[in-house]
């Protein structure tokens, strides 16, 4: 059962208050943009990359029943073992069999998103098993006691000195300086034994490829490499959507991926692992697709394109609204303009019914997207489904509000030609006692809110229809 989110603009003031969380994310935010920016520059062809990531990933979801059989045939020949998930729990269960299957009280765990969306961890301790965390800043965040506030970056909103302090904290190194090389090696000091020592992995996947059976994890320390090939077990956790087709298709992604999220070149590290081999890597493979509402998500036909997400946090980066309030606010394991739009899918509007309204509409996010999602279109379109929602149910608690009486004029007179065409008329009529130098700074009463911070530049003289019928009467 979902469980219905706290309301986003009850909580966000708080975080836009902390002058700490907006120097931090402000500065990692900015530096990520120039940096994508100057790489991204540099591909001629980057247009026509986003379009061929935007139609790989569309052909996936209109077959996507097709590619998952394939999958799961060809993971099975290379001597993997696939198993199907539903909802969070069944996936949280069929890994938490297979973890004590094999007498394991820890497990080694390289980032995924999909085992944050489950709560695998927790799922995990409440049997008795330890996850340890690997990636450098979702270790932060564990040993933090947090939740992640980004998707690439789980811990920007935390600077250095107070890394430092954490881990003086509670990996018991007293000496320790703020030296970024410092704190990774403190880490490093910490998980290098649980590398060599605990024998289940467990990964998320970047991609999977249907022809092959190939699972590919994609990241920029090292601590992937060691969790996918030095446990004698290994699972892989990855919602169905993650597919592509063919091989030859990362040629499109691995260049889109790591310029639109680290705004390198090429990620430092690639690791690709087919089935098992003996002698090498792990000995045993499972990979455990998981649906929890993706399904539902395809029914809608502008909200399925949020699946072709490829996790790359652009849109964070250059969101005005997560760049001031930071992803805790969105209560979400998927924050910022993809969690707005994903995050309600996979719970239930009713649950989340505030994360659409998370954005100003600036479409910064749908410009940088590599597959080209349009997050603004899909952010109104569950706007529409959650008033609808109330509605139905009887929870519109704002059906004669000012707003909302407004709203319903506004679109009767656009509707009708002549009724648009006289409310242009009464319009300038009304506006010279508000006007002044082509602008209007102050609306009366209600509307008052509105020019609080923006001015309003006045209608013409003389509409685009007047001036048509002019000309074409003058010829």
């Amino acid at each position: 059962m979902s469980v219905k989110l706290p309301m986003f603009e009850k909580t966000a003031p708080e975080n836009v208050q902390n002058s700490q969380l907006r120097r931090n994310l402000g500065k990692v935010t900015g530096a990520i943009r120039v940096k994508r920016a100057r790489v991204v520059d540099e591909m001629p062809d980057w247009e026509a990359l986003r379009d061929a990531g935007y139609a790989l990933k569309t052909k996936v979801l209109r077959n996507l029943d097709t590619y998952l059989l394939e999958l799961e045939t060809s993971v099975t020949r290379v001597g993997g073992k696939v198993h199907w998930a539903q909802s969070a729990q069944e996936a949280n269960q069929i890994v938490t069999d297979l973890v004590k299957s094999h007498g394991a009280t820890e497990v080694i765990k390289v980032k995924s998103m999909t085992t944050e969306e489950t709560r695998l961890n927790d799922a995990l301790a409440a049997s008795g098993i330890k996850a340890i965390e690997t990636d450098l800043a979702e270790l932060i965040i564990k040993l933090a006691n947090e939740e992640s506030s980004h998707i690439l970056v789980p811990a920007i909103h935390k600077n250095r000195s107070e890394i430092r302090e954490l881990f003086i904290r509670t990996l018991g190194e007293p000496d320790l300086t703020d030296e970024p090389a410092n704190l990774a090696g403190a880490a490093r000091r910490y998980l290098r034994k649980k590398f060599l020592t605990v024998p289940v992995g467990i990964s998320g996947a970047n991609f999977a490829v249907a022809e092959t059976g190939t699972i590919a994890v994609v990241e920029s320390e090292g601590n992937g490499r060691m969790c996918t090939t030095l446990p004698k077990v290994l699972i892989t956790m990855m919602g169905i959507e993650k597919i592509i087709p063919t091989w030859q298709d990362f040629e499109v992604f691995m260049q889109t991926l790591p310029r639109s999220s680290t705004a390198e070149r090429m990620n430092p590290y690639n690791s690709f692992w087919t089935g098992v081999h003996e002698g090498d890597g792990p000995q045993e493979f499972h990979l455990v697709l998981v649906d929890n509402g993706r399904t539902e998500v395809l029914k809608d036909e502008i909200g399925r394109q949020t699946l072709n997400c490829i996790r790359c946090s652009a849109c964070l980066n250059v969101c005005p609204v997560y760049e001031r309030t930071g992803g805790h606010a969105y209560h979400s394991v998927y924050p910022g303009p993809i969690g707005a739009i994903l995050t309600p899918q996979l719970i239930g509007i009713e649950n989340a019914s505030s994360l659409p309204y998370a954005s100003s509409l600036c479409g910064a996010c749908y410009e940088v997207c590599p597959v080209k999602i349009n997050i603004p279109e899909v952010l109104v379109h569950l706007r529409g489904r959650a008033i609808k929602y109330k509605k139905d149910h009887g929870t519109l608690k704002d059906k004669l509000s000012p707003e909302h009486l407004g709203m319903q004029a506004v679109a009767k007179v656009f509707a009708n030609q002549s009724r648009y065409e006289s409310a242009q008329k009464l319009a300038r009529m009304g506006q010279g006692v508000l006007a002044k130098e082509g602008y209007i700074s102050s609306l009366p009463g209600y509307l008052s809110g509105w020019t609080a911070m923006r001015d309003l530049k006045t209608l013409p003289q003389e509409s685009f229809r007047d001036w048509w019928r002019k000309r074409e009467g003058q010829k």
